[in-house]
């Protein structure tokens, strides 16, 4: 049950992987303990991103050199894992999560990876928790994983507290291909959205076909 892009076959979803590096012990665990979680109807299948995205967003903070990072909404905690393992030992990753049950997992695998003292959870409602925070900016990157129609609210809040050329990550921004015939209030949310950060001056956009789509801001 390893998450993989919609747009994608099983046998091209084992070839990406195949052909990006590999999950070790840890994050495999974490990702096959999520996988079981969702098949006993414990979780949300759809919560967890694919393999090799977290790749990739270790890949950017280790080559971005970021040394601040926030995430809204951390699920079991495998991309929070991917990105802490791109800090440096006195990078600091603030994690934003209403749900004490499903973090309570990315804890134990934190602890077991050697990077619980980089990530700093905080539970609550993430617009509040994010709004609590000062208006400066202090990260250099930023994930969001959250409620789809919160979306907007989260990217204009993120805005002043991004540092320059500092990356925003939005995910499922493709809404397993609905953008092109929304259904739900969250299809229509990010719909909406993509269209206003196209333009949005704040940000350099794309939109990359990765996985539920991602999108990649860039703090002008």
């Amino acid at each position: 049950m390893t998450p993989r892009s919609f747009l994608l076959t099983p046998e091209l979803g084992d070839y990406v992987r195949a052909g990006s590096e590999p999950l070790d012990e840890v994050a495999a665990a974490l990702v096959a303990e999520t996988a079981a979680l969702a098949e006993r109807g414990e979780a949300p299948a759809t919560f967890q991103i694919a393999a090799e995205q977290g790749v990739l967003m270790q890949l950017l903070t280790r080559a971005l050199g970021v040394r601040r990072a926030v995430e809204i909404g951390t699920f079991t905690g495998f991309s929070a894992l991917c990105i802490a393992r791109g800090l440096p030992e006195d990078g600091w990753l603030l994690c934003l999560d209403r749900s004490e049950e499903w973090t309570a997992v990315a804890r134990r695998y934190w602890q077991r990876a050697g990077v619980a003292d980089r990530v700093e959870l905080r539970l609550g409602e993430a617009l509040e928790l994010l709004r609590a925070l000062p208006a400066e900016p202090v990260f250099d990157l930023a994930f969001v994983d959250a409620d789809k129609t919160g979306y907007p609210a989260y990217v204009d809040e993120l805005h002043p507290r991004m540092r320059p050329n500092g990356l925003v990550l939005l995910d499922n921004t493709l809404r397993s291909g609905r953008v092109l015939d929304p259904q739900t209030d969250d299809d229509r949310a990010l719909v909406a959205l993509n269209a206003a950060l196209a333009t949005d001056p704040r940000f350099e956009t794309v939109l990359l076909p990765l996985a539920d789509g991602l999108t990649v801001l860039r703090v002008r």
